[in-house]
């Protein structure tokens, strides 16, 4: 939290996205108990387990709830689902669809959310920070428009230019929810809140003006709003070059950066407020000098300025849980004065 507002601290405070996930033993064995994976998101007993669990293991500076970006089109009744193999699908969404979304019922079907973070608050040591999020509404919609994920989201870009103003509904339709969405976790006890733009890097300039930084814009100028001290991390993943004024554009406290943006540009972007990554998951993989080599470039080249220290995306799966304990201990062991 300090870090988020803006301190320069050595060393780094660090946690991980998928911080809780299939790389982890005790995840796999919590995860058969539950039954699906929405029925994990949705039992504040098991999502608060999973997500105390690298916690326990590792000690992180920050727990992130366990939940999924598309509980929101879940609670807008689009039938999502998780398949093994396939990702997540759900109905896709036409014209006369997204007329007919209705919010009223969405933050009631998501009180099991809040009372997990409300568990999490109360169990979760003090000085760990708990950030709860939402997708961001280009992301979100990408799923919701073409029914599954695609390679570069191509339905959902095609819908946008045939119905430019039926998308623009949706995107504003999602904002506003997802900022309802946002300030409930924050009153259910989240500390601070990341928004997960995942697909933000099939955009091209305009698209990009108009779909990813608008909505954020527009959930981020609502929360604040209405609970002015929130402090919210806003990650556009592949958005490259267009982060030059993503965090001005979008009134973001802290912005996350993937493994693809260069360590100068983002000290440039540092010079205006915090920046969190962006280690190569796949370096977590590889572990050895890849590794090592990637923390101290990025410890290196950002830690004189305020940073969260995270990976560039989400851990993977194939992760070896023992190089995450190598990735803490180098990164809680570094001494920027040497």
């Amino acid at each position: 939290m300090r870090v988020l507002n803006g301190e320069t601290i050595c060393p780094p405070p660090i946690w991980l996205m998928r911080q809780a996930g299939r790389y982890l033993p005790e995840y796999r064995e919590t995860r058969a108990k539950a039954g699906s994976f929405l029925d994990l998101c949705y039992s504040p007993e098991f999502a608060t387990e999973v997500t105390l669990q690298p916690i326990r293991r590792y000690g992180f500076d920050a727990a992130i709830l366990f939940s999924d970006i598309l509980v929101i089109p879940d609670a807008l009744k689009r039938n999502v689902r998780f398949t093994e193999g396939h990702g997540p699908e759900m109905d896709p969404i036409d014209v006369s669809g997204i007329e007919a979304l209705k919010p009223d019922a969405v933050l009631g079907h998501l009180k099991p959310v809040f009372e997990t973070v409300s568990r999490l608050r109360r169990e979760l040591p003090q000085e760990t920070t708990l950030l709860g999020f939402c997708g961001a509404p280009w992301t979100v919609a990408t799923y919701m428009i073409a029914g599954k994920g695609t390679p570069d989201q191509a339905p959902a870009r095609l819908f946008a230019y045939r119905e430019p103003k039926i998308f623009a509904e949706l995107l504003a339709f999602l904002a506003d929810i997802s900022a309802d969405y946002l300030v409930a976790q924050i009153d259910a006890g989240a500390d601070a809140v990341q928004i997960f733009d995942s697909w933000a890097g099939v955009l091209g300039e305009t698209e990009f003006a108009a779909y990813a930084v608008e909505p954020v814009r527009r959930i981020i100028a609502s929360v604040k709003s209405r609970r002015p001290k929130a402090r919210i991390i806003a990650f556009a993943k592949g958005a490259g070059y267009m982060l030059r004024d993503y965090r001005q554009k979008t009134g973001a406290d802290a912005i996350g950066l993937d493994w693809s943006v260069p360590l100068a540009f983002a000290r440039e972007l540092q010079k205006d407020g915090p920046v969190q990554g962006n280690l190569d998951p796949m370096r977590v993989v590889a572990g050895g000098k890849a590794l090592t080599d990637g923390i101290d470039h990025i410890l290196q080249e950002l830690g004189q300025g305020p940073l969260i220290f995270n990976l560039g995306h989400g851990i993977t799966p194939q992760a070896d849980p023992a190089h995450v304990t190598t990735l803490v201990d180098r990164v809680r062991g570094w001494d920027r004065t040497r």
